[in-house]
């Protein structure tokens, strides 16, 4: 049977009239016209360099945008320098071990993999807005074993064998009159998109931990290797405080505090050695490798450098954040499967066309072909409301990740804001840490000198033992959070990342 498809012309004409591209939902967000920590400008590294020989951060000249939805454009180099802000440290240990991180990881693998998962989503999406075309080949053998036969069999008695061949090439095609199919593709694209970004998201935190684990690794070595200077140096004042007690110029109590404060430095050691030997297992985890192949190299605390940082404006973070990225695709992503579940409620037009041939012996097969064309309208009657309840569960989807959209911009903003306020605190309580560490070292100087001349009591030695000794340890602690609030500042900026880098992705 044949039949034109002249009558279906003017629907085809309408398709491109009928598929309409949803409106972009706004955030609603305005963003700040600046960070409000003190330290907003930038930055400053927590070293040795006095403040008035610091030079100053580049101060950013770019305009707000008003509107947490627009995206605005970012300065020539400005993510660029953040981009590889892992060599900012002075470590070039740091540099290999991000490296390491970077190929070694199995979390990151199996982002990649659920990446190459959502590309070929895509293609699976997008295989809707063209002809399937199919072809077949049918070889048919019947024999009437016994008996006369009846008539719906093609074998009789007088002819047992039958045989027959035939062969079918079909196109069909679902014309897309609603732009449900389309909008179908886009949702995947969207979604492929919002999975490259989260890699990234993954790849950003990764590199964040491997070096927040690598200060903490260095600063438990510090503190070990201060932790056993100290217990050297009490240990001889233990040996001048016995030899005072021998010859009766020193009390038991006084003997017995010492040696309590040389237990008590013997305790600090392992104690440093364990919290190094957890930051090593915990490296080596982030890079995919057991810990007996990591090897570090005995690199000095004091060697790693606090970099400046350009933190810029409020609204160039859209640009440097990949999880925001991510959570404006998937909204977008939302809005394309509520065009999809809206056209599921309207009829659906089918084109078929086919080449069908056959015949008894397969040498004959091209002397009949027939050609067979159709066209079908189908339409949602009675379905139990499930169709309007799949439409209603996507625009409820779209609002929850618009929500959650919001939720990432007002996070990010704060995890900036957070990141900037440790490092101004930090770097005021650290100017003052080192005058403290000054006079607990000058008092311990002075008490033991008088100790030794016999003008002052071991307590006050005492005293200022455990007052320099907590410096000491304070100090470490201060540097260690200063780096990590490096760390933290460039992950909430994105770490120099920017969305064109995985422009490949939004690509068919």
């Amino acid at each position: 049977m044949t039949m034109t498809k002249a009558p279906l012309l003017p629907l085809l004409v309408l398709v491109g009239a009928c598929s309409q591209t949803p409106t972009r939902l706004d955030s609603d967000i305005a963003t700040p016209p600046s960070w409000q920590s003190p330290a907003r400008e930038c930055a400053r590294a927590a070293d040795s360099t006095p403040a008035n020989a610091r030079q100053p951060c580049a101060r950013s000249t770019s305009a707000a945008s008003p509107q947490a939805s627009g995206r605005p454009e970012t300065q020539p180099g400005q993510s660029a320098d953040n981009r590889q802000w892992w060599t900012r440290f002075g470590s070039p240990q740091l540099v290999q071990l991000i490296d390491q991180a970077r190929l070694g990881s199995y979390d990151l693998k199996a982002a990649m993999a659920r990446v190459h998962q959502a590309r070929a989503a895509v293609r699976i999406a997008g295989g809707t807005l063209l002809p399937t075309v199919e072809g077949g080949a049918d070889a048919y053998r019947q024999r009437l074993l016994r008996g006369q036969g009846y008539s719906e069999q093609d074998a009789s008695s007088s002819t047992r064998t039958y045989q027959y061949f035939d062969t079918t090439l079909s196109a069909s095609y679902e014309v897309d009159f609603w732009g449900g199919n389309a909008a179908a593709r886009d949702s995947a694209r969207f979604a492929l998109q919002a999975s490259a970004f989260d890699r990234d998201t993954l790849e950003l935190s990764l590199l964040g931990s491997v070096a927040d684990t690598y200060v903490t690794a260095l600063a438990a070595r510090e503190q070990a290797r201060i932790a056993a200077l100290n217990l050297h140096n009490a240990d001889d004042l233990l040996k001048l405080v016995r030899s005072r007690y021998q010859a009766g110029s020193a009390t038991a109590l006084e003997l017995a505090q010492q040696q309590s404060l040389v237990a008590n430095q013997q305790r600090q050691l392992p104690l440093y050695q364990q919290q190094a030997g957890d930051a090593l297992i915990t490296l080596a985890t982030l890079l995919g490798l057991p810990v007996q192949q990591l090897q570090l190299s005995e690199q000095g605390f004091e060697q790693l450098q606090g970099p400046s940082i350009d933190a810029g404006v409020p609204s160039q973070l859209l640009r440097r954040r990949p999880d925001i990225a991510s959570a404006e695709a998937r909204l977008a992503a939302a809005q394309a499967d509520v065009a999809v579940a809206r056209a599921a409620l309207f009829p659906k037009l089918t084109l078929t066309a086919s080449l069908a041939t056959g015949d008894r012996q397969a040498m004959d097969l091209l002397r009949n072909p027939a050609l067979n064309l159709g066209a079908g309208l189908t339409a949602p009657i009675f379905n139990n409301g499930r169709l309007r309840a799949g439409r209603d569960q996507a625009v409820a989807r779209q609002d929850e990740l618009l929500e959650a959209y919001r939720g990432v911009l007002i996070t990010s903003f704060g995890e900036v804001e957070k990141a900037l306020n440790s490092i101004d605190g930090l770097d005021r309580q650290t100017r003052w840490q080192a005058e403290e560490l000054d006079q607990a070292q000058r008092a311990l100087d002075l008490a033991q000198s008088r100790y030794r001349a016999g003008a002052e009591d071991l307590l006050t030695v005492l005293d200022a033992q455990r007052s320099l000794y907590g410096a000491q340890a304070e100090r470490v602690q201060l540097r260690q959070q200063r780096l990590q609030a490096s760390v933290a500042l460039y992950k909430a900026l994105g770490g120099g990342w920017d969305d064109q880098s995985v422009a490949t992705t939004r690509a068919d």
